[in-house]
């Protein structure tokens, strides 16, 4: 303002909307950087923080089914391949098992009711009328843990993009943080699970054109200016039930 000679005086809000601005844009730079250096480290199960992480997953997600031990085929019941899920995290790193944990713990309901859809499609909140309108006979679920690691990848690549911005200039009145990035995790998540049973695709083998079409969709509605893809959400508020 002083390098345009610009009196402050003759609009005194023009500084504040300015300083707000600037904290929107460095911001969202330094979420970039907070995200990649989650996303660049690696699951280490020698560790106790990411052990306990882990572990809390399964408690928020499964919180009346006791985890036999560390090393078990019931990791599959929420999504992960095999029987330790440390191998699912390599393409995200932290940054997958951080949404996962958040979602789950931030709002346990939706995302228990998410888990139990994949597994049992047909026993989603659709009544039977919908299922027989949409002709949704084969209900495809879908592995819980390993889609949110997917999702994790489109809301990382939809941010480092900029993409994102829209979305978070709108909602973060001033500098967006790791909780808004998390926050629009859990909304992408909720989006996409419902997004893939109105699909009703034949197997499995069709999620990438189901996950390509998703994107298409988002990235669309955040090339409108005023788009907000959460809006009940702001910078002080903790999640809200999607």
């Amino acid at each position: 303002m002083e390098l345009k000679k610009i009196n402050p005086d003759i609009n005194p809000q023009l500084g504040i909307s300015l300083q707000a601005c600037l904290l929107q844009i460095v911001g969202y730079r330094n979420l970039i950087a907070d995200v990649e250096k989650l996303r660049r480290e690696p699951y280490d199960s020698d560790n106790s923080q990411h052990e306990e992480m882990l572990l809390k997953l399964w408690k928020f997600l499964k919180p009346n089914t006791p985890l036999a031990s560390r090393i078990s085929k019931q990791w599959c019941e929420i999504g992960f391949q095999g029987d330790d899920p440390k191998t699912d995290f390599r393409g995200m790193g932290l940054l997958g098992l951080y949404n996962l944990q958040y979602f789950a713990e931030r709002d346990a309901t939706a995302a228990q009711q998410v888990l139990s859809d994949s597994l049992h499609p047909k026993c989603s909140k659709f009544s039977k009328t919908e299922w027989e309108q949409k002709r949704m006979d084969k209900a495809i679920g879908y592995s819980f843990a390993i889609v949110g690691i997917n999702i994790t990848d489109l809301a990382y690549n939809l941010l480092v993009s900029g993409a994102l911005k829209t979305h978070f200039y709108n909602v973060a009145p001033e500098a967006p943080t790791l909780s808004h990035f998390q926050q629009t995790f859990c909304y992408l998540m909720h989006e996409f699970h419902k997004f893939w049973i109105e699909e009703d695709p034949m197997d499995i083998m069709e999620f990438n054109r189901v996950r390509e079409k998703f994107r298409k969709r988002i990235v669309k509605q955040l090339q409108n200016p005023e788009m907000a893809l959460c809006p009940h959400f702001a910078a002080s508020e903790g999640l809200i039930n999607i």
